[in-house]
């Protein structure tokens, strides 16, 4: 028997009016999400891939439908309640790392247990063992402008790892990188899925999509293919010059 969805999504709509026209952004996508699997979302610009990101997030909610997260019906949530399920299940990672530049890489890992309301001395405990997970011990008191792309991508990576959340949503995460560091992303986003987490992977890029265990693909706001992906890409050896 199979085990019950972490994610649940059934017949969700979202609409936007945008003057006098309704756009219709995702039109009856019903999807299930399992812990621990690794899923790459696709699709062309105005798919609708974004607009599923933003609600698989709960950063927005839909117009009509039902999304239980893990055993949540987060598509009846307040505002703050929104909030407070993205901080605890959620980890974001995305293409522009999003690191506060007066921050170390420390203190940029420890903002989700500040706002859990996390005692510092643990705190600084998970943020370095999250630094740890994707090798940047070396780095946790450097601030971003002190980091290559790469490594602002490990620091936000770690942020996103260091509230054990029940998944891991990246979007577009190789997508300011050049092609070796990506190749090491995509290589620590392995490690991570090895360790038992679920990572959902927003892109346009094929390429990065393969590394996924499963592809669904989007066109306009519907699910045009949802398939096992037979032949994942496997890790690749690369030297980085940092």
């Amino acid at each position: 028997m199979k085990s019950k969805a972490l994610i649940d999504i059934n017949s969700i709509k979202k609409y936007y009016k945008v003057g006098t026209v309704i756009v219709k952004a995702l039109e009856d996508v019903s999807l299930q999400i399992y812990k621990n699997e690794y899923v790459a979302i696709m699709g062309p610009s105005g798919s609708g891939k974004s607009t599923l990101m933003n609600i698989l997030g709960c950063l927005d909610t839909p117009t009509s439908g039902t999304y239980v997260l893990n055993d949540t019906d987060v598509s009846v949530l307040e505002d703050d309640q929104l909030a407070e399920i993205r901080n605890k299940e959620i980890g974001f990672v995305f293409q522009t790392f999003n690191l506060l530049p007066r921050y170390s890489a420390l203190e940029n890992v420890m903002l989700p247990l500040i706002y859990a309301g996390v005692a510092k001395p643990e705190r600084i405990k998970q943020s370095e063992a999250a630094l740890e997970k994707v090798s940047l011990t070396d780095r946790m008191n450097h601030k971003p402008n002190e980091l290559s792309g790469g490594q602002r991508q490990r620091v936000a990576l770690a942020r996103a790892l260091v509230n054990n959340p029940s998944i891991i949503l990246a979007d577009e995460p190789t997508g300011n990188l050049d092609s070796k560091t990506s190749i090491d992303i995509m290589n620590l986003f392995e490690d991570i899925y090895a360790q038992g987490n679920t990572i959902i992977v927003v892109t346009h890029e094929e390429s990065i999509a393969l590394h996924a265990r499963r592809i669904i693909r989007l066109r306009d706001g519907e699910v045009e293919s949802d398939e096992i992906n037979p032949n994942p890409t496997e890790k690749q050896e690369v030297v980085l010059e940092e």
